[in-house]
């Protein structure tokens, strides 16, 4: 996405030396999306979010290849607009749209990166249902098992810090070098939820269902 999240994400990668990045977003920048959307500029509005955001990457990394894909994703395509991806970085605003991402990302075997952030609010962690040696598989529905965490408030009902988009967009650009590179330890197992309001960030772990 090229929204709250993806814009911290998208530059954060192209800085980092990033050398092919996919855009999947199917709205347009609107006056109200700059609060926290901050790749985009007042000259943007009306144009689309992933023309913006390339146009954003290349200024700052010209040798970045940006693909635009300015399409809604659904469960119907998520695999095929996924083919061929090192990993996903999910920064989606509907629960749909992030079950769909989970479900085609476990089924191709590749980690996915993921946020969410709601007011003051925020969680990050990392599913993969093929991770390397010494690590289990966890999965959205062990956060979230199916039929849980119903249908969220939009921004637009209950707005977000967009200072927040900000810090979680580092934290899940770091967690993608961090797996392109091999480095450190990703945050598989793990969920950091951070409550803005009163200065915590809490690391809880995060195991796998055991199967029936």
């Amino acid at each position: 996405g090229a929204g709250g999240l993806g814009s911290p994400v998208l530059l954060s990668l192209a800085a980092a030396g990033v050398g092919e990045l996919v855009v999947i977003d199917d709205d347009t920048v609107e006056r109200t999306n700059l609060q926290r959307q901050l790749m985009h500029r007042v000259d943007d509005i009306g144009t689309a979010k992933t023309a913006s955001a390339a146009r954003a990457v290349r200024d700052l990394s010209p040798v970045t290849v940006v693909h635009e894909r300015t399409v809604r994703l659904t469960s119907d395509n998520a695999a095929d607009l996924f083919e061929g991806a090192d990993l996903v970085i999910d920064g989606s605003d509907t629960f749909d749209t992030r079950e769909a991402v989970a479900a085609a990302t476990e089924a191709l075997g590749i980690p996915l990166v993921w946020g969410a952030v709601q007011e003051w609010a925020a969680q990050v962690t990392v599913f993969w249902s093929n991770p390397p040696a010494g690590y289990a598989p966890v999965l959205l529905g062990d956060l979230f098992p199916p039929g849980s965490a119903g249908e969220p408030p939009t921004c637009a009902q209950v707005g977000v810090l967009g200072s927040l988009c900000v810090q979680v967009g580092g934290l899940l650009a770091t967690e993608a070098i961090k797996l392109v590179t091999g480095a450190g330890e990703p945050l598989l197992g793990r969920l950091i939820v951070i409550d803005a309001l009163r200065a915590r960030q809490d690391v809880i772990p995060l195991t796998g269902r055991t199967p029936a």
